[in-house]
């Protein structure tokens, strides 16, 4: 493989970083305080409840609504974590696995809009294309390690 600059590998390994910048930013933006006391799963409790599929209004009314302090936490904390281990490299392939679920979700959710729906869908090509080129053999402590090789 030719390329500018880097190796390919390395360009993977930018191409996680960016996706961790993403995610870290993810978390940046929130208004902690409204998003810590509950009010983003409010939010999408009201998105869960008009939902045109009865398996999205169950779930997220037996799995988030009645938590949602908790799953704020979950969801925030999430992509912090998410952020930080793919910046740093660390049990990458795992992070892009719970990332790109995190992805799915949330695109699952919103169908309606797609005007979200661009963010999630290039986050989840990033995920796939980064968990399958093994984005981590480069610029990462997976690879210091010697973990999944």
């Amino acid at each position: 493989m030719q390329s500018i600059w880097f190796s390919g590998a390395e360009w993977l390994a930018v191409l996680r970083i960016g996706l961790g910048l993403w995610w870290l930013e993810s978390w940046r933006h929130k208004d902690k305080s409204t998003w810590f006391g509950g009010g983003g799963i409010t939010w999408a409790a009201g998105i869960a409840d008009k939902h045109r599929w009865p398996f999205v209004r169950y779930g997220f009314n037996r799995f988030a609504k009645p938590y949602p302090r908790l799953m704020a936490y979950i969801v925030a904390y999430a992509e912090l974590a998410l952020g930080l281990g793919l910046i740093a490299g660390f049990l990458t392939p795992i992070a892009l696995v719970c990332g790109l679920v995190l992805n799915l979700i949330y695109f699952i959710l919103m169908i309606h809009d797609w005007g979200e729906q661009g963010q999630n869908l290039m986050m989840a090509l990033i995920s796939v294309v980064a968990l399958f080129a093994m984005s981590w053999q480069n610029w990462s402590i997976d690879n210091v390690l010697g973990l999944f090789l």
